[in-house]
């Protein structure tokens, strides 16, 4: 049987990666795909570069598209990221009739509708498990692995450069601007790095989790995000005294209402599996109704940690290269015609517990004055730590933290709160979940 040729656009951390996983395991690669797997040809801008892989047999390229209209490639690796370039490349490649294996979240997350459509109307496969926590085989574990459960909810550490700015100033004491300045010293956040601390790249992931869990179309406009810009070193250690970790969480959850779909820091009780994974690992929390809980936890990036979900992805095309498409897992979990459109909650109708934390005027009734705004929209308290004003201080902070709540309520409160004479400052909220 002759050899599944592959071609690589783009040659970067991710690129270079692959290509040394599919050289160096080549063996162990055709024994499990049950053909021989080769790249031929690879798509880089600066062909003169030095690169991390062994290019030697490979014919390089500056113009990707003379890989994807190249008839001898079988599939395509979309490793150049992006989503308007990635995109066109990636419906030409379908157009042309190629298999296509990306690492590409944004794209997914923001055009997957259309390029699954299409790669269903043309009988080939997209595969993407290296889109979402690196090499984590978490698509495959839902998709395929509980295939037989309702999932309930799902919650994922999906962004290895948040929880390690949160692990430091845990564990160090340190301000967030001054990890985000390490982080990017190490190569674990961009310059620009909005899309990770904002919860961008979180929320693209999530969207991909949510949209294969619970069988609905992907709609990233609808998923929630609040970065960790705000969390200072006080509410790291707040939370830690009162039992808690923060956590940047993407977290996914089907209700009698509809879908919550949201992305934000989280206090989660420090007994928690979910609390421990520190640093730049990742790791998602799924809870269906037949086998409960399961974790799943590894390098959710990384030059090779990345290709080994690339790999196992081509593994997964070259095995089903003769299936008629009804035969093949779809790409979504679900069949094409059962995708339902759910309601997606917005924000203001999520129910979450709640951490708070206040500046306030030391003197007698401010507390009784925000306890009585509280009860005003049915906001229980769960707990208050109150600390003693420093010498020659009239100002005081007060830590909350509340039962379950809608959060509409919880907004109206805040904003009540905070026309108060006594309160100095904004008023700190972080969602609280005991993923219990």
């Amino acid at each position: 049987m002759k050899p599944v040729k592959i071609g690589v656009l783009g040659l970067g951390t991710v690129g270079g990666g692959t290509v040394n996983v599919l050289k160096r395991n080549a063996k162990e690669i055709s024994r499990r795909a049950g053909r021989e797997i080769v790249v031929t040809c690879a798509s880089a801008r600066d062909l003169t570069r030095k690169r991390s892989c062994d290019t030697q047999d490979i014919r390089l390229s500056t113009d990707p598209y003379e890989i994807i209209n190249d008839s001898e490639i079988d599939i395509v690796l979309e490793l150049i990221g992006g989503t308007s370039l990635a995109k066109d490349l990636v419906l030409q490649a379908i157009a042309n009739g190629k298999h296509v294996v990306t690492a590409n979240k944004a794209l997914i997350a923001l055009h997957g509708n259309e390029i699954f459509s299409a790669a269903s109307k043309a009988n080939v496969i997209v595969a993407y498990e290296a889109a979402v926590a690196g090499g984590i085989p978490i698509i495959k574990a839902i998709r395929e692995g509980l295939s037989g459960n309702h999932i309930n909810w799902l919650a994922g550490i999906i962004n290895g450069t948040g929880n390690f700015i949160l692990t430091e100033m845990r564990d160090k004491g340190r301000d967030f601007d001054d990890v985000l300045k390490e982080a990017q010293a190490l190569g674990y956040a961009e310059s620009d790095p909005t899309f990770d601390i904002e919860g961008i790249d979180a929320g693209h992931k999530l969207m991909i989790l949510a949209s294969i869990a619970f069988g609905i179309p992907l709609q990233f406009e609808n998923v929630y995000t609040e970065g960790i810009t705000k969390i200072t070193r006080a509410d790291v250690e707040y939370a830690n005294e009162l039992g808690y970790r923060i956590k940047h969480l993407g977290i996914a959850r089907k209700t009698k209402a509809g879908i919550e779909l949201r992305v934000h820091p989280t206090l989660i009780p420090e007994r928690r599996l979910l609390a421990n994974v520190d640093g730049v690992m990742n790791a998602v929390l799924v809870n269906a109704d037949a086998v409960g809980p399961t974790l799943y936890y590894g390098a959710g990036a990384g030059a090779e940690a990345t290709a080994s979900a690339v790999v196992a992805d081509v593994v997964d095309v070259v095995r089903a290269l003769t299936l008629n498409s009804i035969n093949r897992v779809p790409h979504l979990a679900f069949q094409e015609d059962s995708i339902a459109d759910l309601h997606i909650l917005t924000h203001e109708q999520i129910e979450t517990a709640y951490y708070l934390r206040l500046t306030v005027e030391d003197k007698p009734g401010t507390l009784a004055q925000i306890t009585q705004i509280l009860a005003q929209q049915n906001i229980s308290i769960e707990a208050i730590l109150q600390k003693e004003p420093l010498p020659g201080q009239t100002l005081v902070q007060i830590i909350m933290l509340t039962q379950k709540t809608i959060e509409k309520e919880m907004d109206d409160a805040i904003s009540a709160i905070k026309n108060l004479s006594s309160v100095t400052g904004q008023v700190t909220r972080i969602r609280l979940e005991t993923l219990g």
